[in-house]
């Protein structure tokens, strides 16, 4: 009897249309290596025929693909490990969830291996469903069969959970995880934090900093911005210092964001001597201020109206050789045109480029506590509804001045 394989090579006419489509449309060498699917010992090279899932997996097909294996079967050739896990992501990546389910339960029943990456894309299909039941019952069984890769899949399964708000879900997994033996690592611990951060209260987000530090994994960059966000959402800059103090001024793997949240922390509050303190300790620390340093200090000197160190931190900024950006001429904008005193804006900005291309590099956390000046705002509106590759800052200035003077009819000699 002939095979099936054997059959789509020999007689065109009679493939399916799905592999007619496939040489026209899609992939050439899909019908070229069809005989590469079977040994001469009539075995299935089962990475050749996991590919061809793979292939309608990409071109949303996963009843061609169901059907294409339950031919094989009927033919008697049974598909490996590697056939099963292609089909099992088509099904889950398409939402064919009850056909992904029993070719995970004839998986996980039988002597196979998945890989790590079969696991992690079924969970994250599950994930992008908020199927979270299924999620825990693929770990439950992930474990069971205590395969090697099981602690990379528990901090998978946190992070899902954690991203969705289920942080309750999250806490009941990374204790079952402990219970199981495994160790926290830096992922998981991480994500725990961060999560909380965004979903929890500040108490439950204390808490779970509180554990990591315990556990001595060291919090990393996402995680601080995480617990940063939630402080100054709730306007707690005193916490938030206290919280940047403890992880440690002085990390250099943070680069400048420990004492750029710090500098900020007072100038939400416009503390200048404090302020200006902590900047001072910044350097003697040997740490060099960057783009969103000074502008933190910017930012507090414009709306305090304090032009001297305005002009002295635009000066430090060009012995740094630090490229100012949009928010540093709105900050002197602004500033001067709050005072009423645009006939001098040329003078403040005669030492800058105002010929170059506007950009905005300034950290966005800075916006959170700050806000955007008036001439950012409306630049940067200017910029995103009109796309002209020749806009400099001196035409947003003049545009913003034009638009100034016909709202308050005063002339800006600019």
């Amino acid at each position: 009897m002939e095979t099936l394989a054997q059959t789509l090579v020999s007689f065109p006419h009679s493939r399916p249309p799905w592999l007619h489509s496939c040489r026209s449309r899609v992939c050439p060498w899909l019908c070229a290596s069809v005989p590469k699917w079977m040994r001469a010992e009539r075995q299935i090279d089962d990475v050749e025929f996991a590919k061809y899932i793979h292939v309608l997996c990409r071109e949303r097909k996963p009843d061609s693909a169901l059907q294409l294996v339950s031919d094989m079967k009927h033919e008697g050739l049974m598909p490996g490990c590697d056939s099963l896990s292609a089909l099992l992501l088509c099904c889950a990546q398409n939402n064919c969830f009850a056909q992904a389910q029993a070719l995970w339960d004839e998986i996980i029943n039988s002597s196979l291996v998945p890989s790590f990456e079969t696991v992690s894309g079924l969970i994250d299909a599950y994930a992008r469903m908020e199927r979270f039941e299924e999620i825990n019952r693929v770990l439950r069984e992930t474990a069971s069969r205590g395969f090697s890769f099981c602690p990379d899949i528990y901090s998978l399964a946190i992070s899902c959970f954690g991203k969705s708000g289920r942080v309750g879900m999250m806490e009941a997994t990374i204790k079952e995880m402990v219970s199981r033996g495994f160790k926290v690592d830096s992922a998981a611990g991480n994500a725990f934090v961060k999560y909380y951060s965004m979903f929890g209260s500040l108490a439950e987000m204390e808490t779970a900093y509180g554990q990591l530090k315990r556990s001595r994994i060291l919090i990393e960059e996402e995680a601080i911005r995480a617990v940063s966000s939630a402080y100054i959402r709730e306007r707690k800059f005193y916490r938030l210092g206290e919280f940047l103090r403890d992880v440690g001024l002085r990390r250099r793997n943070a680069g400048n964001l420990l004492w750029n949240l710090l500098l900020l922390s007072y100038a939400a509050n416009f503390k200048m001597k404090s302020l200006q303190r902590e900047f001072i300790r910044m350097v003697d620390a040997g740490f060099q201020p960057d783009l969103t340093t000074f502008n933190i200090r910017a930012l507090a000197f414009s709306k305090m109206s304090m032009f001297w160190d305005l002009h002295i931190s635009i000066e430090h900024m060009k012995h740094e050789k630090v490229t100012p950006d949009l928010v540093t001429f709105g900050c002197i904008v602004d500033a001067y045109l709050d005072r009423r005193l645009g006939r001098n804006l040329s003078f403040a900005l005669n030492k800058m480029d105002v010929e170059s291309f506007p950009l905005i590099s300034t950290d966005f956390m800075v916006f959170e506590v700050m806000g955007k000046g008036d001439f950012h705002s409306s630049s940067e509106a200017l910029l995103e509804s009109m796309r002209i590759r020749e806009w400099t800052y001196s035409k947003l200035i003049a545009i913003y001045l034009k638009k100034k003077y016909r709202s308050n009819q005063i002339f800006w000699n600019y």
